[in-house]
């Protein structure tokens, strides 16, 4: 029975246990499997449980998004929810506008207002999404931290970076740090080897920005221009001496999928630590490789 004496012994029950095993008592005999269960238990302890409604909502849009026109029917025989649960988170759709009924033959089938809930999801988190693992795995190997960062604008934004996972990392946090595409490596390395029409349009813009800011205006087009040459030629770009970091350098690659750059790749290392040729050395076949790795994972995933 499932009284409110049984519920109580429960509640008692399941407190002396956790009060066992918090305490690390050690126990023995009919009551390890007990324990051994309750620890079990208590790891996949959430804080609530799933709400079903969502679940269901999102498993019919999903199911529908691979299908132009779905019945109830359909939807039934692939998720086995019933029938009546199905009319009603689709009534529900229908009246937010994800989902439109055609009266004729009682099927359903998605709105263009679906689009609106990945338009907050650019190519940027596919990056992310596709480097992470290979970002990890090089700090784990090389111990010091990689980031990745994106086009944004006239510069690029960091939008992932192992410093959490590094002992020596010259930086205390660096998400959603912007830096210039003429001046940090980073950016430098998308400049160098993103389209030639699409270089120009940002050199335009990083020269229409200077003009506002004397401590920019330091590099005419031509000098940035010989400078992008050299980075296309050895295959990756560093960090310039007068950025305020004069501790610590960074050497990029771009990450490259069909002649497009969708991010770059970076590796930070204290100058003290390592002299620069044999930073290049250590770093630069690493790098190039997880690149490519990178470009792999996103042209799989997309």
């Amino acid at each position: 029975m499932n009284g409110p004496s049984s519920r109580v012994r429960h509640s008692v029950l399941q407190k002396n246990l956790h009060q066992l095993y918090c305490c690390n008592v050690p126990l023995g005999g009919i009551f390890r499997p007990i324990i051994v269960a309750f620890k079990r238990v208590r790891l996949n302890m959430t804080s609530y449980a799933p709400v079903r409604s969502v679940e269901r909502s999102l498993q019919i849009l999903e199911l529908m998004n691979t299908n132009k026109v779905s019945s109830i029917a359909d939807i039934h025989t692939k998720t086995q929810l019933p029938k009546a649960t199905i009319v009603r988170l689709l009534q529900t759709l229908e009246q937010l506008g994800y989902v439109s009924r055609d009266v004729r033959h009682s099927e359903y089938q998605l709105t263009s207002r679906v689009m609106s809930l990945s338009s907050g999801f650019h190519s940027d988190p596919l990056v992310v999404e596709a480097g992470r693992v290979h970002a990890i795995a090089m700090t784990k190997k090389l111990t010091w931290p990689i980031a990745i960062s994106v086009l944004d604008g006239s510069e690029v934004v960091i939008r992932f970076s192992t410093i959490p996972d590094s002992p020596i990392s010259p930086f205390h946090a660096t998400i959603n740090m912007r830096l210039s595409l003429d001046k940090h490596a980073l950016g430098l390395a998308y400049l160098a080897f993103c389209p030639i029409e699409e270089r120009q349009i940002l050199v335009n813009s990083i020269s229409d920005a200077n003009k506002h800011s004397p401590d920019a205006a330091q590099r005419p087009d031509a000098m940035l221009e010989q400078r992008l040459r050299v980075i296309e030629k050895q295959g990756f770009s560093e960090r310039d001496m007068g950025t305020g970091y004069e501790n610590s350098n960074t050497i990029a690659v771009p990450i490259m999928v069909r002649n497009r750059v969708l991010g770059t790749l970076g590796i930070t290392y204290f100058r003290s630590a390592l002299k620069r040729n044999d930073a290049i050395k250590t770093f630069l076949e690493p790098l190039q490789a997880s690149a490519d790795a990178i470009a792999r994972n996103v042209e799989t995933l997309s």
